[in-house]
């Protein structure tokens, strides 16, 4: 039924030349939260400019927005003209030539690559060389963290930052002196290191020509440090996300959370609202630079009114005031590097006792290496993550846990390959 809600979309949108009213193209744009919010505050301007165009705005919720939208396009049925999607499924997207090349004629993405984060642009670029999405925001990695826990254990920013086992050497003073676990749980730290230092083209579970690479020194660091927070009891045992997670982050039982820049906002406005001040922005530990999630924009290969759409994926792009407005109204990161002048980096953050942390993310956008994308990424965190959790609660060996993740995902793969 969902997808037939699209047809009806258009039907609906072309009924007023019944009416006699003047002709207009009707593009079709399907995102998801806070995504849709930002596009919907953009038509006015866009219509400024396109006064042909009426924008409909199809939105789900996120695990639907894109569960419906890899449906339609293995159908080719039933597509919008402008696809949002996430950097998680982009890969996944991307896979069997179902989205537009932007780098071929008329649109030539690439002429206008040096005016993004260069991590992201890459994220949107396959192994051929082609460009199947427009980056519009991103997610510098920073460690966001109490400090009045930190004063409380007589704790700096330097020693929670400065390495891996100096956070953990703080984690147990905090925890120590104030009782509050430095963490959620110990995969976060598995999380950011399996992200940090990638090198180029490389995705997080695959090598830049598409093999699988979860038994290198990356992930046996990641799985060991990971392990070694748990040993020290220093993590909270509770899911990111959950209301146990919320509720320690709200009462000051959790000391640190890593996560993309936009995180910020996440906390102050619903997860932690009362938490203004006692917040602070920092570097991941020991300039782990690595980034969470993104948005893309993309159109699919059988889309209806490609020029427009091309049209409209600039306008929102490109455009450095919609980019700060994003940047301003939803936490949304820009990927757009021009709009790094602006004032608004260099404004206090009264959430973060007034540290002027965009500046901090500023910085990290610039150190975080251009990576790729794989089809099979999603399936491979999920291995990754099933194993790491064996590891941390049920005792099961590293090495041998990488090598059972590695096993499966070249499995997953190989069947794959094989399919018709």
């Amino acid at each position: 039924m969902k997808l037939l809600r699209w047809g009806a979309a258009l039907l609906l949108a072309g009924s007023g030349l019944l009416a006699g009213a003047a002709p207009q193209q009707v593009l079709v744009v399907a995102a998801y939260p806070a995504a849709d919010d930002i596009i919907r505050a953009a038509i006015p301007a866009f219509k400024r400019a396109h006064p042909e165009a009426q924008v409909r705005v199809l939105s789900r919720s996120f695990e639907d927005h894109h569960t419906v939208l890899f449906t339609a396009l293995s159908t080719a049925s039933n597509l919008p003209d402008v696809m949002v999607v996430e950097v998680d499924y982009l890969g996944r997207f991307a896979a069997g030539s179902r989205l537009l090349d932007l780098s071929q004629a008329p649109y030539l993405i690439k002429q206008q690559q040096a005016r993004f984060a260069p991590f992201a642009f890459s994220q949107a670029t396959s192994r051929s060389g082609a460009v199947l999405a427009v980056p519009a925001d991103i997610g510098p990695g920073t460690l966001l963290y109490r400090v009045d826990l930190l004063k409380a254990a007589g704790v700096t920013q330097e020693q929670l930052t400065q390495s891996w086992e100096s956070y953990f050497d703080a984690g147990s003073k905090i925890k120590k002196l104030t009782g509050a676990s430095l963490l959620a749980d110990a995969s976060e730290v598995a999380d950011v290191l399996m992200r940090a230092n990638l090198s180029p083209g490389e995705s997080q579970y695959f090598d830049a020509a598409g093999r699988v690479r979860v038994q290198t020194p990356r992930f046996v660091r990641a799985f060991e440090l990971a392990l070694r927070a748990r040993q020290l009891k220093l993590d909270a045992r509770q899911n990111v996300w959950s209301g146990n997670w919320i509720d320690g982050v709200r009462s000051g039982r959790i000391a640190t959370v890593m996560s993309g820049a936009w995180m910020q906002g996440h906390l102050a406005t619903w997860v932690a609202p009362d938490g203004g001040g006692k917040w602070r922005a920092a570097q991941l530990p020991q300039n782990s630079w690595s980034a969470w999630g993104g948005t893309f924009y993309t159109i699919p290969r059988v889309a209806k009114n490609k020029q427009l759409a091309w049209e409209f994926i600039q306008f929102m792009t490109l455009n450095r005031e919609l980019q700060i407005h994003a940047f301003k109204s939803q936490s949304a990161f820009p990927a757009l590097l021009q709009a790094y002048s602006d004032p608004f980096f260099d404004q206090p953050i009264d959430y973060l006792g007034g540290q002027k942390a965009r500046l901090l993310w500023r910085d990290a956008v610039s150190h975080i290496a251009p990576v790729g994308v794989h089809e099979h990424d999603i399936e491979a965190r999920d291995i990754v993550s099933g194993e790491l959790r064996r590891v941390l609660d049920g005792g099961k060996e590293i090495q041998l846990a990488l090598h059972d993740a590695q096993s499966r995902i070249e499995r997953l793969t190989a069947d794959a390959r094989g399919r018709p």
